[in-house]
């Protein structure tokens, strides 16, 4: 199999996954959302559409801004990113198959595993090598401008979106500042397992070809 087929089979799964867990997040979103989040279900709270069409506006916006500001950090992965996961995470709250809230410290459990899920969809799709997602080009371009590390540039982009999602009323509680410390370790072992793995290939197809050369 072609080593460019297989990364966009992972980058998908890896969209995917996001989407689902976003999606998952969402049914119990009384215990807290990512800042994105919470400012999408604001968004749509106070306009209408749907959750996860906010979210594509919210990208594509992102892309524009670096399109005009920081143009290398923009792939073809940038543009599905923003077009697809929105509409993937209002599939699985449209087929509605997801777990429903209890109200119950069961549902501090269903938002852990809807962390893991996109934590593990983050680090596959960016593991893909296909570009990354307008929010993490955002945060790079914010970073190289102010000289701020990666994550300090996050948390001060990230608490931006959470002040506004809070101020138009969006879900924001305990679990909401509880993202960072859960999904970033699974992110990163993630894209570190999908990062070898594709290596794995390459290196398998590149021997494969030295073996048809001998």
């Amino acid at each position: 199999m072609q080593v460019k087929v297989i990364q966009y089979v992972i980058f998908l799964l890896g969209l995917t996954f996001f989407g689902l867990g976003n999606a998952i997040a969402v049914k119990v979103k009384h215990v807290g959302l990512h800042p994105w989040e919470v400012l999408n279900v604001a968004l749509y709270e106070h306009f209408g559409l749907t959750i996860g069409t906010w979210g594509v506006i919210c990208g594509l916006l992102l892309v524009s801004i670096s399109y005009f500001t920081a143009r290398k950090y923009i792939k073809i992965g940038t543009f599905l990113n923003a077009l697809l996961i929105g509409p993937i995470m209002d599939f699985f709250l449209w087929i509605d198959i997801l777990p429903e809230p209890t109200h119950s410290w069961v549902d501090y459990l269903i938002l852990f595993c809807a962390i893991v899920i996109a934590g593990i969809g983050g680090g596959m799709y960016v593991a893909a090598g296909l570009g990354a997602g307008p929010r993490d080009g955002f945060m790079l371009y914010i970073s190289n401008k102010t000289k701020l590390s990666v994550s300090q540039a996050r948390i001060l982009v990230e608490s931006c979106v959470l002040i506004i999602g809070f101020i138009l009323g969006g879900p924001v509680f305990i679990a909401t500042f509880l993202y960072t410390f859960i999904q970033s370790p699974v992110f990163q072992r993630s894209m570190t397992f999908f990062s070898s793995l594709i290596e794995l290939f390459k290196s398998k197809k590149k021997q494969m070809r030295e073996d048809v050369y001998l």
